[in-house]
């Protein structure tokens, strides 16, 4: 059956090399000229155009293309020269289901790159996100998808390969139960990935708390989800935990909370001058989004009260960073102005001393 495949069954000589060499070259030089001029013209219609997907589709399937133009070429002149349909017979099996594949995979990484482009220019933050994190996902699942197949076929033309995929197509029953099982962690992660990109608990750049941990999504996976803590650690968390457990999305819809700072304070402290300063400091401050400035005494207990500050702004970032700041020149405040105010647990070493020597 593959004899006609075998080296030593070949007519070859020097001259039928020669008009190999020459029937191979002369389409494969056509085909890498109308690669080029087929590119060129291509370029110019996606400079018209107000999408950048276009642009990005075309720049990640050139290379494969160059290469598809050649095993066309090469696939045409098999058909007229005996010495190359033999070789083309041998590698056509590997090199078709590849190149395809390589096409496919690059006009997805195109489309990808593309849209991530155009929704950079977004205006609203969370729509932003809300659509990188779509594209990320479900562009790495079609990935998924055409390598899986791309070597699927590349296998299947291999014969002992095929012959195994037949004796196992026989017993399709227990073939599907054992490629089931095997496969479950897969296809749960997988799943679980298309999930995330339809329900969108979270999306990249979200800030959540996570095992008491706070950070930014930095990458969702099919299989896992990167969080960036603000120390710079990277917190590595199953994806489909994210759909099974409940976690904490502080900026999901939007970035504008509103946070606490916490006061003890002697409980015969007046709290109405130190109302009124903590208003005036934060109507003064530059992140301060005028939405909530409020301040309530929220416990009182025989030694101490407990005042709570209430402060928003229009990011995470800048919340936390005023915060600090509303901390800082309240305690800086109270000192100046209000000594008196401040709880002091101290130990007279003195007086303490001169009991003990009954000075």
């Amino acid at each position: 059956m593959f004899e006609r495949y075998d080296p030593r069954n070949w007519d070859i000589s020097t001259q039928s090399v020669i008009d190999t060499a020459l029937g191979l070259s002369i389409p494969v030089l056509i085909a890498l000229a109308l690669h080029w001029l087929g590119f060129r013209l291509l370029a110019r219609l996606t400079r018209r155009s107000t999408t950048n997907v276009d642009n990005c589709v075309v720049d990640a399937v050139r290379r494969p293309a160059r290469w598809a133009m050649i095993a066309i070429a090469i696939s045409i002149s098999a058909s007229a020269d005996a010495l190359v349909g033999r070789g083309w017979d041998l590698a056509a099996g590997f090199l078709v289901p590849a190149l395809l594949g390589w096409v496919a995979y690059a006009v997805i990484d195109g489309i990808v790159a593309g849209l991530e482009v155009d929704a950079a220019a977004s205006a609203d933050p969370v729509a932003l996100r809300a659509r990188r994190t779509r594209v990320s996902i479900l562009g790495r699942t079609t990935k998924v998808a055409i390598i899986i197949v791309t070597v699927s076929l590349i296998l299947f033309s291999i014969p002992a390969v095929k012959q195994i995929g037949v004796t196992l197509m026989a017993s399709a029953g227990l073939a599907a139960l054992a490629v089931g099982a095997a496969a479950q962690p897969a296809l749960k992660s997988l799943i679980a990935g298309i999930q995330m990109a339809m329900t969108q608990p979270l999306r990249l750049g979200d800030m959540v708390k996570v095992d008491g941990e706070v950070g930014r999504i930095e990458e969702i996976r099919m299989s896992f989800v990167t969080v960036r803590t603000w120390d710079e650690r990277l917190i590595i968390v199953p994806t489909i935990r994210f759909l099974d457990e409940s976690f904490e999305n502080w900026s999901r819809i939007s970035e504008k909370l509103t946070g606490p700072v916490f006061l003890h304070l002697d409980p015969a402290t007046e709290v109405g001058p130190i109302r009124a300063e903590f208003e005036r400091f934060v109507a003064g401050h530059e992140l301060w989004d005028q939405r909530t400035v409020a301040l309530l005494m929220t416990e009182a207990y025989p030694e101490s009260m407990e005042l709570r500050l209430s402060v928003s702004a229009a990011t995470i970032g800048d919340l936390w960073t005023l915060r600090c700041a509303v901390r800082e020149h309240m305690l800086d405040w109270l000192r100046r102005e209000m000594p008196g105010a401040l709880i002091r647990h101290r130990l007279e070493v003195e007086s303490a001393n001169a009991r003990v020597t009954g000075g």
